[in-house]
């Protein structure tokens, strides 16, 4: 009954995938960010002064992290900010038990040594060309490789079992856990479902009103209410006179008809025309097929009468 319960309190609280996957992130984040800084400080100096001891000024860097996070605490900094540690599981005991001095030693002679090993194999390797040296490269590739099979064949039962992240962890014994008991919450998607809606339908919104010709629509219902409007009003007569501009409502500049009995201005309809090639007369609904002159000049008369 005892080892039940632990086990069904070890499955309520076990470390989830993604979050472990979050700390590794985290933890690459991290090491990105210190080396940039660090290079920073020498900025002023000679260019390619770090090149020639750069693997080794890592590995010091990382041993400094360490020494403060793993070391120290049992948690990378990443586990820290996700409420995460690492836990003994060769330990015979069911309650926590943080890993010894001798796995967190291998730890980091698994980490930060495999990484100088390699960068620094590689810059002895590019350098050098004899043909002992080639046999050595050629054992290096191999036991990389395997390595890094089994780096593979590791987060593939990492992703079904959800245990042992990397292959260092799995062969050093340490899993991660939580620091604390995790609570249970229940969340409602009631708020996170509307403003996903009212956030989908803003941007379908903002997607197809350009594609919507505004004018050309306004003109279509104005073509529609015109039967409705009854007889003839004096805004139409000034209209089919030609004292009116059929967009504007002014009177009209450099006066041009595209066909039918209305008059535009020029700047109004040649504009218009640019915007929409199938621009139609908001009055009568008529195509512009060509843009002519008024022939039929106004009266000075008619302009002082007006």
């Amino acid at each position: 009954m005892m080892a039940s319960r632990e086990a069904s309190t070890e499955n309520t609280h076990r470390v989830l995938r993604v979050s472990q996957l979050d700390a590794l992130e985290l933890n690459k984040a991290l090491e990105q960010l210190v080396w940039s800084q660090f290079t920073q400080c020498f900025h002023g100096f000679k260019p390619g002064l770090l090149a020639r001891f750069e693997p080794e000024v890592k590995a010091f860097l990382w041993v400094f992290l360490w020494r403060f996070t793993v070391y120290s605490k049992n948690a990378t900094v990443g586990q820290s900010v996700l409420n995460i540690q690492y836990k003994n599981d060769f330990s015979p005991n069911l309650r926590y038990q943080p890993p010894s001095k001798n796995q967190k030693l291998w730890y980091a002679i698994c980490t930060i040594g495999g990484k100088w090993l390699e960068e620094r194999c590689y810059d002895l390797f590019r350098n050098h060309h004899l043909t002992s040296f080639w046999k050595v490269k050629q054992c290096v590739n191999i036991v990389v490789g395997l390595l890094k099979l089994g780096e593979l064949i590791n987060f593939l039962i990492f992703l079904q079992r959800g245990k042992f992240a990397t292959l260092t962890e799995r062969l050093l014994g340490i899993h991660s856990v939580f620091c604390k008991p995790q609570n249970v919450r229940e969340v409602g998607f009631e708020y996170m479902n509307r403003e996903l809606l009212w956030h989908g339908f803003a941007e379908f919104l903002i997607f197809l009103l350009p594609l919507i010709n505004i004018q050309k629509l306004k003109a279509k219902l104005s073509s529609w209410c015109i039967p409705l409007t009854g007889p003839p009003t004096n805004d139409n007569t000034l209209a089919t006179s030609g004292k009116e501009c059929s967009l504007c409502g002014e009177w009209p500049i450099m006066p041009h008809t595209i066909g039918c009995e209305h008059t535009f201005c020029y700047y109004c309809i040649k504009s218009s025309f640019l915007f929409d090639m199938y621009f139609t007369c908001p009055k009568c609904g008529t195509e512009v097929h060509s843009l002519q002159p008024l022939k039929s000049g106004i009266e000075m008369s008619e302009v002082n009468a007006l």
